[in-house]
């Protein structure tokens, strides 16, 4: 079944941009009558048929709906530290959205190569795995931040921060309660500096280890996310 991003669906008649027009006619070569599904970031799924095969304005007419469809048991925000090659960071992007994740925030860190990311480019990567994956959530992708500026707006019911110092460090999954709203520190490719994690410490995160060996950043954010996911598994 042929899904689309429709985030606006507001009514029972829906037009697709004239990307996405030609997109469903030229390339997929839709005709009236024929079905997709349409999801619309914030838990609903639709199933439509083409009423007007228009190559840059196709028509849908909406035949039933559900909402909250795949809802997941808990609410997971990563903030991590965009990596220097951006390749990296886009393909953890693609990766979280598909193995489930609600909110992302790029942090400057002390130790950061790279300062910025191009949400526009991001949050298209974002959308492509949601399709990819039949997601009707969205996973919000927010503005890069600095790491002092985050801490002192960062809110959860569980706090973690994962780094590679020698510090006292726990397993994730050490006294890990369920069903909550958990937010990941993942710091850049030279780690969080000892003041970053002193901050974050004093700001009531957890000190947390994803394991013996040591990870890329996008294997330790995407680990991080992993990690929650299963733990809250039913």
């Amino acid at each position: 079944m042929h899904l689309f991003y429709t985030p606006d669906i507001n009514s029972n008649i829906y037009q697709l941009s004239e990307e996405e027009s030609k997109h469903c006619i030229k390339v997929l070569r839709l005709k009236i009558n024929d079905e997709v599904n349409l999801v619309d970031g914030k838990g609903g799924l639709y199933l439509a048929k083409v009423t007007n095969d228009h190559p840059k304005r196709t028509i849908l007419s909406i035949i039933n709906h559900q909402q909250q469809f795949g809802k997941r048991n808990h609410y997971l925000h990563i903030a991590v530290a965009p990596t220097k090659n951006i390749e990296r960071f886009e393909w953890f992007l693609e990766k979280a959205t598909e193995i489930g994740v609600d909110e992302i925030t790029p942090i400057i860190c002390e130790h950061s190569e790279r300062k910025e990311i191009k949400i526009e480019r991001s949050n298209k990567i974002i959308t492509s795995a949601v399709k990819q994956s039949l997601k009707a959530y969205h996973p919000k992708l927010n503005e890069a931040i600095t790491f002092a500026n985050f801490l002192n707006i960062a809110t959860a019911d569980a706090k973690f921060i994962a780094h590679c110092h020698q510090n006292t460090k726990q397993n994730i999954e050490s006294g890990f309660a369920k069903y909550q709203k958990y937010l990941i520190l993942i710091g850049p490719e030279g780690d969080f500096s000892q003041t970053e994690i002193n901050g974050a410490l004093q700001n009531g995160f957890v000190p947390i280890s994803l394991g013996n060996s040591r990870l890329r950043t996008e294997t330790a954010a995407l680990a991080a996310c992993f990690e929650v996911n299963y733990l809250n598994k039913v």
